[in-house]
This record gives structure tokens, C-alpha cells and sequence, in this order.
């Protein structure tokens, strides 16, 4: 059996993993799932994980997604590392706003604004 295509792109930016999304509607459950478990097996791999999400392409979310985005944070954490958002559209972002995601996380308008500052808390 053929492994489904990627979800997600990942790139080593200066010892950030910079993570961007094949799709631009994360909304069916079996790619959150896979979008998961590829993001968990790359996480592990970093010590400590240093991760840029990118949400350049991004046009939907689902609820499922943002569970998923939970998930990543309390690992990067637990494994003592730092996660960042950048790219999000106004209609994503307000998604964030309203289930009160937007305090937990940190988000800027570029991944080149994210990657600076990087290990300096």
C-alpha cells in the first residue's frame, strides 16, 4: 500500500524547523491526523523543537486542526521548545480570537518576523 502525499513541508531554517501546509483547507479529519502524526515525529526528532508554523496558502481551518495545534504546542513544551505561527489570514486569525487560542500562542505576520528572536524566549 502507497503511503499518502505529505501534508505538510518541512524545512531547516538556521536550526528552525519551518513547517508549511500543502493544502490550503485543513479541514478533512484523516489529514489532521496524518498533519499530527507527521508533526509529532518531527518534533520528536528536535531537541529542543525550534518550529515556525507557516500559514501562507491557508484559506480554512476546521475546530479538529486547532485541537491538533493544542496537541503540537503541549509537546514543543513539554520537550522544551518554543512553537510559532506566521502567514494567518484575518479570517483564520479570528478563529484563534474567538476560542481564546490567540493568548496561547505566538503569531507574526512573516516567518521572517517569527524566526527572529528564536531561543531568546
Amino acid at each position: 500500500m502507497a503511503s499518502a502525499p505529505s501534508r505538510i513541508r518541512v524545512a531547516d531554517v538556521n536550526g528552525v524547523m519551518r513547517v508549511d501546509f500543502t493544502d490550503s483547507d485543513i479541514l478533512d479529519e484523516a489529514a489532521i491526523r496524518q498533519i499530527n502524526s507527521e508533526l509529532t515525529r518531527a518534533i520528536e526528532a528536535a531537541s529542543p523543537p525550534r518550529v515556525l508554523i507557516c500559514f501562507a496558502g491557508v484559506e480554512h481551518l476546521s475546530s479538529a486542526a486547532l485541537g491538533t495545534l493544542v496537541t503540537v504546542n503541549s509537546l514543543i513544551k513539554k520537550r522544551g521548545g518554543q512553537l510559532r505561527f506566521s502567514n494567518i489570514k484575518p479570517s483564520i486569525f479570528e478563529v484563534f480570537k474567538i476560542t481564546k487560542l490567540s493568548k496561547l500562542f505566538q503569531f507574526f505576520d512573516t516567518a521572517e518576523q517569527a524566526l527572529q528572536g528564536f531561543g531568546r524566549g
